[in-house]
């Protein structure tokens, strides 16, 4: 089997290490479990689909099952797993061409399927190994399975949930978004290396804290199953459930993303965080980044088409003017 090389994959794969390291310190092995049974079977999917589109395996491909796995909750089924990214990358990727053609991210294909297919499964709380055994040895011995969760909303912050655990990770959430820190550092990194573009990251965080501020200072309640709350703080929401991690390595894919433009990019950013703050707060899915993701994929052609129209225009005119 040949893989086709991409080099920017390969960087936006050694900044999620970090995370699959501290998803196996924080969650027990199980991860690696999860791990290789999505790796393979995406592996597998790929070049069942590649062969009748007489292409190479690419890495990017990797990167969509790191992605997809570190996505995850804690106590997933293994066979979801393998639904869910076979589901991805057939109906995601490769149906429209393979790498390059497809409109929406694939490792966030993945994740809608299995959330809208499996919603107790995936919507599974489990408080990390590091919070009851203490920061170490953490999660090391721990294998989870699923009599260790509860079904609850997809976990977001809660009030005991300090900023110093939700920094390092010492809270539910799902495989590789809980460590604000990491996932920070990584994303600088893949930055860095120009693996991904950094205005649709700041549009994304800018108008996230924008909104949320806005929602927060003015009072808005919401409505939860233990009655009306007010919305949470701007930097608190920011650091919790798995904003941070889609705004660094998702929305920033370079196929399903507004690349055409720098404009275009600022717009598709912004897009992604008003969404998400919109879909959290007001929707019944307490966890908007993955809908908002989609949404933002799905209006992202149409964003580069309208711009790069009226840039044309604009130059007409410029040279018709000249004329003139």
């Amino acid at each position: 089997m040949k893989i086709q090389k991409q080099q920017a994959m390969r960087n936006v794969l050694y900044a999620l290490m970090p995370l699959c390291l501290a998803a196996i310190y924080l969650f027990g092995w199980r991860f690696v479990a999860v791990y290789a049974v999505v790796s393979a079977t995406g592996l597998l999917c790929e070049w069942f689909m590649a062969k009748r589109y007489d292409l190479k395996v690419t890495e990017s491909l990797f990167v969509t099952c790191t992605l997809f796995a570190l996505s995850l909750p804690p106590t997933i089924p293994l066979w979801i797993a393998a639904v869910g990214i076979a589901f991805g990358i057939i109906f995601g990727k490769m149906i429209f061409g393979g790498f390059g053609k497809n409109i929406f991210n694939p490792a966030i294909t993945a994740r809608a399927f299995v959330y809208i297919s499996f919603g107790v499964p995936m919507t599974a709380n489990f408080i990390n190994s590091a919070t009851q055994v203490n920061w170490f040895p953490a999660g090391l011995g721990a294998w989870i399975s699923q009599a260790d969760s509860v079904s609850a909303a997809t976990p977001l912050s809660t009030q005991a949930d300090s900023l110093v655990n939700l920094l390092f990770g010492f809270t539910s959430g799902s495989f590789g978004e809980t460590s604000a820190i990491l996932i920070i550092l990584g994303g600088l990194f893949i930055v860095y290396k120009k693996a991904a573009n950094w205005k649709i990251i700041v549009a994304s965080l800018a108008s996230f804290v924008v909104l949320q501020t806005l929602l927060w200072i003015t009072g808005v309640q919401v409505q939860t199953a233990s009655g009306f709350e007010s919305v949470e703080d701007p930097l608190r929401a920011l650091l919790s459930g798995s904003f941070l991690f889609a705004a660094f390595y998702m929305i920033t894919d370079p196929v399903s993303s507004s690349q055409s433009t720098d404009v275009g990019r600022w717009i598709y950013g912004a897009l992604f965080g008003f969404l998400t703050v919109l879909i959290r707060t007001f929707s019944t899915w307490i966890e908007g980044v993955t809908f908002a993701i989609l949404l933002a994929n799905m209006f992202a052609p149409l964003i580069d088409t309208l711009l790069k129209n009226a840039k044309a225009k604009r130059k007409q005119k410029a040279v018709l003017g000249g004329k003139a």
